[in-house]
């Protein structure tokens, strides 16, 4: 008795099962956490995007209602649609993404806690208070220049100087005070 169809599902079946073997070895993800090697480059982003500055307000512009934690004369700094604001200081180094719920800043701070053997880069502060020392990298965020003014940023009183940026929550009256040498929080 002949079969004349098993000599072509023999060879549709080895097809099927190299196809298979090929979608399997084929990923997107890597386990594991990523560390760069000494030596390895420049950390990512290796450019900024342009920076812009943010200006007073005109005289006959509207500011919103003083309240016990936050100046009539802050400056409004409108969020993203995902509600983050990104900021760069005057001097550039110091960037910060601010959220209702916290601050994050990224700068080359001069003394700094050892994270997984490395001084850590970052530094964050809820509106709680909590702090915490990271590394990493913020990315290509599209920073605001601010000046030496005061600001309003999600619910956080920005006031930068020569001396640093303090973020102090409106609500809770939590924050820190930035700058390269040092981060105070209260």
């Amino acid at each position: 008795m002949r079969v004349p169809n098993q000599s072509k599902r023999r060879t549709a079946g080895k097809l099927a099962l190299a196809a298979g073997l090929l979608l399997t070895g084929c990923s997107t993800t890597v386990d594991g956490h990523p560390t760069a090697a000494p030596g390895g480059g420049p950390p990512e982003p290796s450019f900024r995007p342009p920076r812009t500055s943010t200006a007073p307000p005109s005289p006959t512009s509207p500011t919103k209602p003083a309240t016990p934690n936050r100046p009539a004369d802050a400056i409004p700094l409108p969020p993203d649609d995902n509600g983050y604001v990104f900021i760069e200081t005057k001097s550039g180094r110091t960037r910060c993404q601010i959220s209702s719920s916290q601050v994050d800043c990224e700068a080359q701070f001069t003394n700094t806690p050892l994270k997984d053997g490395q001084h850590a880069n970052g530094v964050s502060v809820s509106a709680e208070g909590t702090v915490q020392w990271v590394l990493g990298n913020l990315g290509d965020i599209p920073v605001v220049t601010i000046e030496y003014l005061t600001y309003q940023a999600q619910g956080w009183t920005i006031k930068a100087d020569i001396n640093g940026t303090r973020f102090t929550n409106d609500r809770t009256g939590h924050g820190m005070l930035v700058s390269i040498d040092n981060v105070d929080t209260f």
